[in-house]
Formats: C-alpha cells, structure tokens, sequence
C-alpha cells in the first residue's frame, strides 16, 4: 500500500464483502524499528482487521498488552512443526497457527488433534526449499533477509550435485485434491501462496479449491498452465519425500500460461455476490415508496417518491421484484424480493432502481462502519527496558560442536554444546566439561517424545542446560527439568522479544546472525546474550534432501557437497535421516574485530576437524586472523 488511506480501503472493502482481513505483520523487527512497528500496528488496529500474522515475538506481545481482540496468528515464519510448538503459542495466547509445509498429514493430523486452537496449511503455492523462517541464504548472499520479506530467491540458481540440476529448487505445492482429508485431520483454514502473482493465477487456484470442495474434479490442468515448476508436487503430505518433488520454471511453464490468461481473466471481470440480502418494497397509496435492505445484522430503508394512479398498466409485484434483484456488480445478491404494492399505481422504473441503489450504498456504508478500536496508552519500550541488566565484564567463550570427533576442552571456556543424542550416547562428556545439549532444530511430532526422554536421561546424569532452536524445543527442555537456552535459530532480533522469551523460561539468547555490530551492541543489558563469532553458518534446513534419490537414501553416508553457477561448493550433512542442513562454504569469523559488548560468543563448529577446531579456538583468543578466506557476515553490514 502507498498510503495508509489505501490501506484502510483496502480492508474496507473486504469487511463491506464479508471477507476477513489478516494483516501479515511477520518480519523481524530491529530495536531501532519499535516505534515504527507500533505506529503500524495502530493502523491496523484502526482499520477493523480481524488478524495479524506475525513471526516476531516482540509484535505478539505488542498485540497482547495494546489491542487483544486482534487476533493473533503464528506465521509459517515461526517454523511451527510439533506439538510442543503448538502448544507452546496456545498457553501465550495465539489464535492459530499457520503450520510449515513440510509436514506430512499424519503430523499435522497430531497437531490438531492435541490443541484447541486454529490449524491453517499452505495447500497451493510456491515450497521454500527451506523451512521458512530457517532460510539464511538470501542474505548470506545478498544482504536480503527472507525472515523480514526481502528473499532474493537465490535457490530458484542452477545448485548441482550428481544426482541432479536445480538441486535446491521444489516444484510447487499443490495438495488440493486432499482438501477433504485435511479438514478431516483438523484443518480449518486452506492457504494459497502467492506472492507477485498475477490475478489469473489467483482465480484458478480458488476456483480449483472451490470445485474440490463441492465435491467437482478441480481443473488441475488449467492450474498447471497458468504457473508451475515442471508440475506440481504433494510429497510432503503424502509422506513420499524424494527425487520427484524437485523441478524448475522451463520455458514451456512459462509459454503454457498463454493460452489460459484470456480465459481466466474472465473469472474475476464481474464481482461474484457474497452477501445474501433480503429486499422488502412498500408503495403505499399516497405516502412515499419505502425500500428495505437487510443483510440480517444491519437494515436501511430508503424512501422514494409517491406513487401515482396508473393511466395504463399499473406496477405489479412481479415487475417490482424483477426490478430489485438487479443487484448487478455488488457484493449482494437476493434470493426473493418482496414488494407490497397498494392496486392501482405506477412508480417509475427510473426511481425503482435509485431507490434499489441508494439503498445499496447505504447498507454498504453501514457494513463498513469501523468498530470502536481501543486507544493504545503507554511507551512500548517501557516495560522492557525493565529487563535486569546482564553482569558487565568480559563475554564468555562457548564451543559447539557437531559431533564427539571435534570435542576438545579449553581452559577458561564456560560451556560446551553437543547435539542432544550425541552427548546421550556419551554420557560421560558431562564429566569433562559444563555441557548444555542442543535439542535437533528440526523436531518432528514423531520424535518429540524420544527427545524428552533423552532430555531427562540426560538431567538425570547431571545435564542442566540444553539449547532450543525451535520454539517446541523451549517447551520440552522445561517439560524434562531442565533450563533453555535460546539458540540463533529463535531469530531474536529486539529487545522485547528478548523480554518475551526469558519469560518463556530462557537463561540466556544468542541473538540472530542477521544483526549487525550496532545492533547487537544497541541490546547490551537487555537480559544475558550472545553471538556466534566463528562458524560455518547453516543457510538452510531441509526436510526434502537434495541428495536423496527417488529409492531414498540408499548408501549415503550423510554427507553431500552441492555446486553453485560458480563452481563454489557448499556441504550438505544430514542429521539422523530426519533432516539435512546446507552451509555456508565460508566460515564467519570475527578474531580481530572490534567486537560488540555481550556476555558471551560462540564457537559454532560443524564439519572441521578437530585439529581445525583447536586452530581456530586458539586464533580467535588470540584475536589472530585465520589464514582462509573467512567473512564478517551480516556483522558488518546494515540489514535491508
């Protein structure tokens, strides 16, 4: 929207049309950003919407403490995909939850089934090969981060390994032909992704959705035409998660929506009436012609002239009705029009159809009227400048590692992180170091329940800390006595979000590696946080492998190396057959720098060796430059 009087149109026109509007408001928001933020979400109060959808936990709360009856939605950007999750968001007072579309219909089907609150999934549209909200590699690239609504889609490039081109790149999701079996499993909301979309692509894919539910065979060809990769792909749904789900945008994609625009442009050139009305007209003998509209909560009545005697047919009933359910382009349509009409008389059919108008646009002024929106009092900020105040000293150095092969020990460090089932597979790690487990990223419902186990096995042996990188993993670490720590994947970016999740229960939050130094320094004090200072950082999460052929994954060892249009290589390494992460080739390193005050920095290694991780350890210390190519990230940069 250009303008904010756009805006409130915009969602005026909606509410006159019985349409809900849920306002997306889900990027991350820098502390500099707050106020701003708040000035927005005063709009979208004052507009009547009925929902916001946001991502950033300092927004939710901004919902929560300003305007309650906004209802707030989790975004896919919050990578929802377990029952933890879900949960989690209800007790904080979320609404719904737009799941990740990677999850198959079993998943979302134990989901539903386990909270009260609304379940909505993406049925068409473009897949992220990442999870979204995980996805780092447009602004590893170019400084354009996906989790603030600027990805440059840099995996639609041609990424290669030897199984296949356009590695990173999924066909578009289509599971409309599974509507039935989603409502069934507790779905009560249907998504359609389409971001830059034209409207024909709009019309075809609600009307295929809307033939389903009729319970008509959807155009799934006309659908095609009009935008796809190659196909269409439900091979996260229907659990059949391979080779075939990949595909690209061909040039006979692009030349197949020819010869359906035409056609489909026809759909939406006429408004279709969504609001069912009744009519009543009275023309009584020597008094004024009266019109009654009502669309049952709200009625307007107009007055039109005085009939006069009829010199020749007089006005009937029949003519009368026929003339009222002219309703044309609007947003109403009547079933049966009623007119009461005194013998004799005749009233222009000119004035019948202004009175019908008139009424019209007094009904539609009437749906529009704005409910009385709260006044927002106070300084947003306020409460969470209230945060205590980290210990000023010098930071902390942690070391994580990715697995038992890395591990080393190093005088002076305060902690070390190992994956969870790597360090319960060797307990006696906790006797070497202060450990905390770092719960999987990726937490599928089917594993949550072998997670808390190994949770608590492992608190029994001593284990207090253990570092959540989704949301659920927050609510498990609690559920197994123990104390979590926020991980960089919780995309902390502010200081009221920061507040949010100490609340949750967190000792202490690396702040996202989207930041800057300014940033980072700008939230000193706001709790105990940290960064990462040294990593190969991971840019992607992916539940459908790259490397992965149509027979699964047959002898891969976990490991796989991808090829970019410049021949630069980037690692693939998979955790436990669950999931794969992709990451970046050059490691962010910040020894030398002139760092930022925190309380603590970590040493994120991943596929080194353990002669490398020592290296690296003792450079960074020694604030040393490593003699590789490295990069300072986003650390330096100001984020669009």
């Amino acid at each position: 929207m250009e303008t904010d009087e756009a805006f409130l149109e915009a969602v005026r026109y909606c509410r006159v049309r019985g349409v809900k509007t849920h306002i997306t408001l889900n990027t991350l928001v820098r502390d500099e950003e707050l106020p701003d933020f708040i000035r927005t979400l005063d709009l979208v109060a004052r507009s009547g919407a009925d929902a916001v959808i946001v991502q950033d936990l300092a927004a939710a709360a901004a919902v929560k403490k300003y305007y309650p009856r906004l209802k707030l939605h989790a975004s896919t950007q919050m990578a929802v995909h377990n029952l933890a999750g879900a949960r989690l968001l209800e007790e904080y007072g979320f609404r719904r939850i737009v799941l990740a579309r990677e999850l198959s219909l079993k998943e979302i089907e134990t989901i539903a089934a386990g909270v009260e609150l609304e379940i909505e999934t993406f049925v068409h549209g473009a897949h992220c090969m990442s999870f979204s909200g995980l996805c780092y590699t447009s602004c590893a690239f170019g400084g354009r981060s996906a989790n603030r609504g600027l990805c440059a889609q840099p995996c639609r490039l041609n990424f290669r390994n030897d199984r296949r081109e356009y590695a990173l790149s999924l066909k578009d999701l289509s599971v409309i032909e599974h509507l039935d079996r989603l409502a069934a499993a507790g779905v009560c909301s249907f998504k359609i992704e389409g971001r830059m979309k034209r409207p024909e692509y709009v019309a075809a894919a609600v009307t295929a959705c809307r033939e389903k539910l009729a319970g008509h065979a959807p155009d799934m060809e006309t659908l095609r035409s009009v935008f796809s990769r190659g196909g269409f792909t439900d091979g996260y749904l229907t659990s059949r998660v391979n080779g075939r789900m990949f595909g690209h945008r061909t040039k006979e994609d692009v030349t197949a929506a020819a010869g359906v625009l035409k056609q489909l442009s026809k759909i939406y050139e006429k408004e279709t009436p969504r609001v069912a009305v009744t009519m009543s007209l009275r023309v009584p003998e020597g008094a004024n012609a009266s019109l009654t509209l009502s669309d049952g909560p709200n009625a307007v009545t107009v007055f039109g002239p005085v009939a006069e005697p009829a010199l020749t047919a007089p006005l009937t009933e029949e003519k009368a009705a026929a003339s009222m359910g002219k309703l044309g382009d609007t947003p109403y349509f009547c079933a049966a029009p009623k007119a009461v009409i005194a013998p004799g008389l005749m009233l222009p059919a000119r004035e019948l159809n202004a009175m019908r108008r008139a009424a019209v646009e007094a009904l539609s002024e009437r749906r529009a009227a704005l409910p009385e929106a709260p006044d927002r009092t106070g300084e947003f900020l306020a409460d969470a400048e209230k945060l205590p105040a980290s210990v000023p000293g010098a930071p902390a150095l942690r070391l994580r590692f990715q697995s038992i092969s890395q591990f080393f020990t190093l005088p002076g460090a305060e902690r070390a992180i190992m994956p969870l089932f790597t360090l319960e597979a060797h307990p006696e790690l906790l006797r070497e170091a202060a450990f905390a487990a770092e719960v999987p990223v990726l937490t599928f419902p089917g594993d949550e329940a072998r997670t808390l186990q190994a949770l608590k096995a492992l608190k029994e042996k001593g284990l207090q800390y253990a570092v959540a990188e989704n949301i659920g993993a927050v609510a498990l670490i609690k559920e197994a006595g123990l104390i979590p720590t926020g991980g960089a994947h919780l995309n902390l970016t502010n200081r009221v979000a920061l507040a949010e999740t100490e609340a949750l229960g967190s000792a202490d939050n690396t702040l996202s590696f989207e930041l800057n130094f300014g940033d980072i320094a700008a939230l000193r004090g706001a709790g105990k946080t940290g960064y990462i200072a040294y990593g190969h950082l991971p840019l992607m999460r992916l539940r459908a492998c790259p490397a992965r052929s149509e027979k699964g994954c047959e002898a891969c060892k976990g490991s796989a190396v991808l090829t970019d249009r410049k021949n630069e290589t980037f690692r693939l390494l998979c955790s436990g057959r669950r999931f794969s992460t992709l990451y970046n080739p050059v490691p962010l390193y910040t020894g030398g720098m002139r760092e930022p005050a925190c309380d603590f920095r970590t040493l994120y290694f991943t596929y080194e060796t353990k002669e490398t991780c020592i290296a690296v350890a003792k450079a960074y210390l020694a604030g040393a430059r490593l003699a590789e190519p490295v990069t300072a990230g986003m650390y330096n940069k100001k984020l669009l």
